[in-house]
């Protein structure tokens, strides 16, 4: 099989936002507790967060972290995980139908981004939670008069304000599932006075508003153009969040997912814009596409853990590598999509619905979803370009047809190098990929292969990890059958 990719190095799409390669850490099952944060595992610092699983959070380069929820925000007080941790309350949390015993709560959170280079992006509760409560913690984090909650931070050890400036406003909050869900108004209306109130008591951050839970909600549409109404003059983003699925098994149809991703993220767009243009605002609103992820193996295991423990194990996907294909595809449309999304988080990071898993006092490895983001992180900063590609197509129930490749391409920051990632579908032959429009060196090839589909990656066996390919003499390498592909390029 062969394809085409025409680039032209002049040709920009957008410049990438750093802020694409973010991911997620909520209080949902093994992701906190047993996850980053276990006092007696030996590999645990003096904080109690485990070193072993930080070895493998910082070669990802994640850039921030979306915290503490979620489902479990809806139902969380802040107040709750703060202070003597002997004195904190142990509580139901209601989301996920577990236990939680408040023994990492906001500055613990922080103080670890800290430790480990990453921004936080926090999530304030709009389900039981009011406006107060969310500028109180705003407060908390970025006060830096000597104001009630700025120096109950500071009687907590942490005397500079957190200075966090990455906040959203609640979260799925048109789900049914969600803890005091909402219509369209009554989200619009609290979102609005709550980031009317944090405004005023921190002009200088960013906020976020909650699109739809998903495409297929019933309402998707016309939730985003009510609560834009509302929110317009006072936000700066608007979520999306989207998980796909493969239960019945069919990974060409799997496959063709990004397709559908890339008429989501349009719609949403297209919507932003219109209500820009009723306005007569010369403020766009951009996409922060903070949970995206594969999620169905655990559904389809139909294993329940027993409800109101701490640390319940629930979500653990076992990812194979058909899901690292995927995942490789849904980065590549986040990076053709820079004009707009400018915000992203790989929903979560360890243990629940994760690249990274753990045992409780054991071992910590790389799941087959990882190596994507790994690579996409490292060396897709700098600039999108628009691409040019010619590619056969097969059938599939997506989208009537589907490329056979998924790619995407980056001019690195200092202009000097290119970057292609590139993922074949075809399960049965190689694709030659001849490139055109620029004149560089081949230097690297990187390929992701497995022996099947469902080939998966565990603390014993690591079967699906990168290696390197030959260079192709001609300039056409030659990616192997259901591959992803790194290609990279040094300019003339």
């Amino acid at each position: 099989m062969k394809a085409h990719l025409s680039l032209n190095p002049n040709a920009a799409l957008s410049a990438i936002d750093p802020r694409v390669f973010g991911s997620f850490i909520e209080h949902l099952g093994r992701a906190v507790y047993t996850g980053i944060y276990e006092p007696t595992h030996a590999a645990a610092d003096s904080f109690g967060f485990r070193t072993d699983v930080e070895a493998l959070i910082r070669p990802l380069h994640v850039t921030q972290i979306r915290y503490p929820g979620g489902n479990f925000v809806s139902g969380y007080d802040w107040k709750d995980g703060i202070g003597p941790k002997d004195r904190r309350p142990v509580r139901p949390d209601m989301a996920w139908s577990a236990i939680e015993p408040n023994q990492v709560g906001t500055d613990e959170f922080l103080r670890w981004c800290e430790r480990t280079g990453i921004e936080p992006m926090l999530a304030v509760n709009l389900g039981t939670g009011t406006p107060k409560d969310a500028v109180e913690l705003l407060e908390y984090c970025n006060g830096s008069a000597h104001t009630y909650w700025a120096d109950r931070r500071r009687e907590n050890g942490h005397d500079a304000p957190y200075n966090v400036k990455l906040w959203c406003l609640g979260n799925e909050m048109d789900g049914p599932w969600q803890i005091c869900a909402k219509t369209a108004a009554e989200y619009g209306r609290i979102a609005c006075e709550t980031a009317k109130l944090m405004k005023m008591l921190d002009p200088d951050i960013e906020l976020v508003a909650c699109g739809s839970s998903f495409r297929a909600m019933p309402t998707f549409g016309v939730w985003e153009e009510e609560v834009l109404r509302q929110c317009f003059p006072y936000v700066d983003y608007l979520s999306l969040h989207q998980y796909y699925t493969n239960p019945e098994g069919d990974v060409m149809n799997f496959l063709a997912r990004d397709v559908e991703m890339a008429g989501f993220i349009r719609e949403v767009a297209d919507i932003c814009e219109k209500i820009r243009l009723e306005t007569g605002s010369d403020k766009h609103i951009r996409l922060s596409f903070d949970e995206w992820n594969v999620w169905y193996h655990y559904a389809k295991n139909g294993v329940v853990p027993p409800k109101w423990t701490v640390a319940r194990p629930i979500e653990e996907e076992p990812y194979d590598f058909a899901d690292a294909l995927v995942v490789g595809c849904m980065l590549n449309t986040l990076l053709n999509h820079a004009d707009v999304v400018k915000i992203s988080c790989l929903a979560q990071l360890v243990n629940a619905l994760a690249p990274i898993m753990t045992e409780p006092n054991g071992r910590a490895w790389a799941q087959t979803t990882y190596w994507p983001f790994y690579y996409g992180s490292r060396f897709g900063r700098g600039t999108a370009l628009r691409t040019e590609l010619e590619v056969p197509t097969y059938a599939c129930g997506v989208s009537g047809t589907a490329p056979y490749l998924s790619c995407a391409a980056v001019l690195s920051e200092d202009g000097r190098a290119l970057t292609v990632f590139a993922v074949n579908k075809n399960p049965d032959e190689a694709m030659t990929l001849s490139l055109s429009g620029f004149a560089g060196t081949p230097v690297q090839h990187v390929t992701l292969t497995a022996p099947s589909f469902d080939t998966v990656n565990t603390a014993e066996t690591q079967p699906v990890v990168p290696r390197e390919l030959p260079l192709a003499p001609d300039g056409a390498p030659e990616l192997p059958p259901a591959s992803w592909n790194m290609l990279r390029f040094r300019l003339a």
